[in-house]
């Protein structure tokens, strides 16, 4: 790989308007479940933007239930539609007005004003209504969206009603003496942390104020420490960890890790003291061959979590019922509600790998409403062929659905599958699932409480679950700890003092595994994370996909230059149009097998309105496949560029995510964008060209690529390029850098 520097000066500058650039893959009231959020500017909040993009396809395709809906609003809107012209403009209209007003976070109350909302609640209060989604009755003329709802909801329905204050005092997981450990994480951490500490760096926490050191972990990447201390100290490393003897496990689930992984790997080895030390977490290298690592690891801390704090609680309430004056006793030992980890996952199968995982932990007896479970998420059926790259398969195989909310309870012997909210110890949910159980539906009120005594919440997979709508991860996230607005039968004797002044979120810990890092999970870390304990923030060093083609090509990277993150996507178009369209126009013979790889879908509707309406592109014939094309006009897309009656086709990252296409004839292809994912820069450069050259279509060393970035995109260049080229090509005054 020849780096050939830069030439040129300075091209196509921003407009200079600063317009907000909308959601990442926009969003549709065609039942599409958009990449929320927003870039610079408000996205699209709320449940109707339920799609996950994509279509139910046949053998060999993902299913996705949700796009059910987007096929039948097709096929009425083609019934109804006057042309093809006026199709288009619904669609764009549909992407550019889905803004809603943002709903409030709710507003937190002082512990007087808390107590003194209870003090009429102290005689026993009737059960309150279950918090899982219940469908209404249907009527006969109800559209398909209220029918779908009514199947998804049935499918997680709870028919339990909330428990009342824990009184038991048998069903101990363990006969141990349970006196206090203080080298004990969870001791250290939540019961007996020591005042000094824990009142500076709270104060710290106040003034935002964080000593950062960053260090090299072997075999794991490079590492961002970070302590919420007032003064610069030096941090110190935690210790690898040999194997699972060295942690403080539950003696059940340490006889159990004995047999199945006595030692740890490498990664294990140095991820172990940071996911057990109760630190934030944020690690940006998950791949398929570290899922399992991980996942163990993660699910034997939650239980480990849970069995540490139910034991506790029912030692408690034995010790309380033994004492002649239980007055004298204070013994707090719990939060305002029973659920205390939430796992926040993409699909239903990566649901039933999280519990697979805790099963095999925790061995229990017997399993309440398993075979129901194994009915609504479990799929065997191999949907795809070999022909899949590995992290698509590990994605899409089994129960792909990612609308779902699954509550676990754990008894001495029992495990309980469909336990309702208030009464489990792990809440499973996706983003979409979990947030309309949040906002309730039609007359439903919705509920967040059971959320307020949340201390551990675990989000795998989180790059896939930006290209479902990101803006429902961060309402879960604003609303996480609050202090409760009912008491739900809480002993407030037996809270925590830092639940009630309203500390819980500097106690809890968050765990984020991901693929990759984006400007997007680095702000939710960011904002999120205030743990007491300290965070981690774990990358890799890049070589760069440009090095794993496997083939020449001629690869220009354009450097345009965008003054603000906001006026980027005006910045990127005006170069688009005044650079690169030019280009294509004056060779229009060779303009054939043009792949315009655009990342965002609002992006995608600006320059697929260009390509239709400016009189500069009326001599280029295209097509375009995105997220919302239908299977129909996705093969007939397809097959026009194949046969050059098409010479260019416009193609979404969404569009590659969810359907992973093997596109023929491509012969030169235009990044609008770079990929979030680096794999797929390999696939459409690599995999693309590289299938011309097999079929004869391209010769050799003819494939070529043009790239445009921003200094706004260096995560995901230095994916691309690497970490070493990066700097240079962000800060270099020429813009244009050549690699062969």
């Amino acid at each position: 790989m020849a780096f050939h520097g830069s030439r040129g000066s300075s091209r196509g500058r921003g407009s200079g308007s600063s317009g907000p650039r909308g959601g990442r893959g926009g969003t549709s009231s065609g039942g599409f479940r958009g990449r929320g959020g927003s870039r610079g500017g408000p996205g699209s909040r709320g449940s109707s933007s339920r799609g996950r993009g994509g279509f139910r396809g046949g053998r060999g395709k993902p299913i996705f239930d949700s796009q059910r809906l987007a096929q039948q609003k097709e096929a009425e809107d083609a019934e109804n539609s006057a042309s093809e012209a006026s199709s288009e403009e619904q669609e764009v209209s549909e992407a550019e007005s889905s803004d809603e007003e943002d709903e409030p976070v709710p507003v937190v109350r002082s512990y007087a004003s808390l107590m003194q909302s209870f003090a009429a609640e102290a005689a026993p209060q009737a059960k309150r209504r279950k918090i899982d989604h219940v469908p209404e009755p249907m009527q006969p003329d109800e559209d398909a969206e209220e029918n779908l709802d009514a199947k998804i909801d049935d499918a997680d329905r709870v028919e339990e009603p909330e428990e009342g204050p824990e009184t038991a005092t048998d069903g101990v997981f363990e006969d141990e003496d349970d006196s206090e450990d203080s080298s004990d994480p969870f001791e250290a951490h939540f019961a007996t942390p020591d005042d000094n500490v824990l009142a500076q760096r709270l104060k710290a926490l106040e003034l935002n104020q964080w000593t950062t050191q960053k260090i090299s972990l072997p075999k794991l990447g490079k590492a961002v420490i970070s302590l919420p201390e007032k003064e610069e100290s030096k941090i110190a490393v935690p210790l690898a960890i040999a194997g699972p003897s060295e942690l403080k496990l539950k003696q059940k689930l340490a006889k159990v890790m004995v047999d199945q992984k006595p030692t740890f790997d490498s990664l294990e080895k140095s991820i172990a003291p940071l996911i057990f030390g109760y630190q934030d977490l944020f690690y940006c290298e998950r791949n398929t061959a570290r899922s399992d690592s991980l996942r163990r690891l993660t699910c034997l801390h939650a239980i480990n979590h849970v069995f540490k704090t139910r034991d506790r609680v029912i030692k408690n309430n034995a010790r309380l019922a033994k004492e002649d004056n239980s007055d004298d006793l204070e013994l707090r030992d719990q939060g305002f509600t029973r659920p205390k980890v939430l796992m926040i996952l993409p699909t239903r199968e990566s649901c039933v790998r999280m519990v697979g995982m805790i099963t095999a932990l925790c061995e229990p007896e017997q399993q309440e409403n398993r075979k129901r479970f194994d009915d609504s998420y479990v799929e065997k059926e191999e949907k795809f062929s070999n022909d899949k790259p590995e992290d698509f398969r590990e994605l899409f195989s089994g129960n792909d659905d990612d609308m779902f909310r699954l509550g676990l309870k754990f008894t001495r012997k029992t495990v309980k599958y469909f336990s309702q909210f208030y009464n489990s110890d792990i809440i499973f949910a996706s983003p979409l699932g979990l947030r309309m159980a949040l906002e309730g539906k039609d007359d439903k009120k919705g509920d967040y409480d059971f959320l307020s005594s949340i201390e551990m919440v675990i989000v795998d997979q989180a790059d896939a679950l930006l290209m479902q709508n990101w803006e429902h991860v961060e309402y879960i996230f604003e609303h996480l700890n609050l202090q409760p607005k009912d008491a739900h039968g809480c002993d407030f004797s037996r809270v925590r003092s830092w639940y009630l002044d309203n500390k819980a979120i500097n106690f809890r810990q968050t765990i984020a595994l991901s693929s990759f890092n984006t400007p997007e999970l680095n702000t939710l870390f960011f904002n999120q994370s205030k743990n007491w304990a300290g965070k981690v923030k774990i990358s890799g060093t890049y070589t760069g996909a440009i090095q794993e083609l496997g083939l020449k090509a001629k690869q220009t990277f354009s450097r345009i230059e965008s003054p603000s993150f906001a006026t980027d996507p005006d910045a990127r178009f005006t170069y688009f149009t005044t650079a690169i369209i030019p280009s294509l126009i004056r060779r229009t013979k060779d303009t054939a097998g043009t792949v315009i790889f655009i990342p965002s879908y609002l992006d995608f509707v600006r320059v697929r309105n260009y390509f239709a309406t400016s009189p500069t592109t009326s001599a280029l014939s295209f097509g375009n496949i995105s997220e919302y094309t239908s299977v129909k006009d996705v093969a007939r897309a397809r097959s026009h560029f194949f046969n050059e009656r098409h010479s260019v086709l416009l193609y979404t990252e969404r569009a590659h995510h969810f359907r992973r296409y093997q596109l023929r004839g491509v012969k030169k292809i235009i990044m609008y964008g770079l990929p979030d994912n680096p794999i797929f820069y390999k696939e459409i450069v690599g995999g693309y060209l590289g299938r011309s050259v097999q079929e004869g279509k391209l010769e050799p060393g003819e494939g070529s690529v043009r790239v445009l970035f921003s200094k706004w995109d260096v995560l995901k260049l230095e994916r691309i390029v690497g970490t070493e080229r990066v700097g240079k090509m962000i800060r270099e005054k020429g813009d244009t850098f050549d690699f062969l």
